[in-house]
């Protein structure tokens, strides 16, 4: 009920290429520390990629990364960011199957595969995540305070046990055997350095919008901000007007200090 890697149908036969979006890139194979093969998109800036931002995209519960090329590409052409991208290990053609353990294993991942590519290790890394990429990027940050000059999250969760009563009301006495946890409402409170943009539809019908308000007072950084949408629904939030602007914003001001 969590990993919904099959959903839309052919999600793990299929994955869209950057080349579709007109994005240059390569396409990696990395072999995480417990010996899953996952899949990732490596897509660099032509000429300058040393000179721009890195995004790394870490996508939602359904689909894989080629679903979320679309985002890759305003970041990569709007915004003249690097962007890394994966398929969780049981998403997409990647290995495996996807474990809470499993997918911070992978994030971690990513993450080494980026701090060792001569071209991106030394550009300013940001993580953005939607809904379970939201928790996977929480996570991430801060465990790895320090490899990251922002963070960006959208329409995340507390936790999956205080989501459950809200999205299977039927079992939600029964949500403290879950033993997926995400507990984005501690994590977060770890991270006290790296600047954090928080984006939050106000009629998300999956993950209620009370939950990234709290992700919000809960988090301790020196500095963060905030940007709702009135009509956000969960999946739709990016697509409204007024979304990559703010993101860009938050890169140029308070990332890259320009």
């Amino acid at each position: 009920m969590i990993y919904l890697a099959g959903i839309p149908a052919g999600s793990r036969q299929i994955v869209q290429k950057p080349s579709d979006f007109g994005m240059e890139y390569t396409d990696v194979t990395l072999t995480t520390k417990d010996g899953v093969r996952i899949k990732a998109y490596i897509c660099k800036l032509p000429r300058y990629a040393r000179d721009r931002p890195t995004i790394l995209l870490f996508h939602a519960n359904a689909g894989n990364m080629g679903h979320r090329l679309p985002i890759a590409r305003e970041f990569y052409v709007k915004l003249r960011c690097n962007v890394v991208l994966l398929s969780y290990r049981g998403y997409g053609l990647s290995e495996g199957n996807p474990t809470e353990k499993g997918l911070r294993i992978d994030s971690q991942a990513i993450l080494d595969f980026v701090l060792n590519d001569e071209d991106l290790k030394n550009t300013k890394l940001i993580a953005y995540g939607q809904s379970l990429g939201g928790a996977v990027t929480i996570d991430l940050v801060s465990r790895n305070e320090d490899k990251f000059s922002g963070m960006i999250v959208e329409n995340t969760f507390l936790s999956i046990p205080k989501l459950i009563p809200h999205v299977f009301p039927i079992i939600k006495h029964l949500s403290f055997l879950c033993h997926q946890i995400w507990p984005s409402e501690k994590s977060i409170q770890q991270i006290v350095n790296v600047p954090i943009l928080f984006l939050s539809g106000l009629i998300d019908e999956l993950v209620p919008p009370s939950h990234m308000r709290q992700l919000y007072e809960l988090s301790q950084t020196r500095a963060k901000f905030w940007k709702d949408f009135n009509n956000g629904d969960h999946n739709e939030t990016v697509t409204q007007p007024g979304y990559f602007n703010a993101i860009e914003d938050f890169i140029k001001k308070v990332v890259l200090k320009e």
